[in-house]
């Protein structure tokens, strides 16, 4: 019985302190209407909304900004469309080349990913 109520106080925390991990999987759809964000990739840092690392593994996306691109719509956190144009976004992302870099430069937009 002691055993049982470790396992489920276990569970319980992990399932408390896994909520707060905000990564994100992502799939890119092919139609804009698809989507739930729509994104543009600027050319500078300066110009961004959020700065972005892709991962490798998605364990490895326990924090904003860090994505792992999923293979099917049904696995991802958020669907996006890449637009052509910056007028067009809802979201402005820069790939960074190191994870410690990742972060929100415009807090605004915040809620596309929540």
């Amino acid at each position: 019985m002691e055993k049982r109520l470790q396992i489920w106080g276990l569970l319980a925390l992990s399932m408390a302190f896994g909520s707060t991990i905000s990564g994100q999987t992502i799939y890119e759809v092919s139609y804009e209407s698809q989507a739930d964000i729509k994104v543009f990739v600027v050319a500078y840092e300066s110009q961004c909304d959020l700065k972005v690392f892709k991962v490798k593994y998605a364990s490895q996306a326990n924090e904003e900004g860090l994505w792992y691109v999923v293979a099917y719509e049904s696995q991802a956190d958020k669907t996006i469309y890449f637009v052509d144009y910056e007028s067009q976004a809802d979201l402005k992302i820069y790939y960074v080349d190191y994870e410690s870099q990742v972060g929100w430069r415009n807090n605004s937009k915040e809620h596309l990913l929540k």
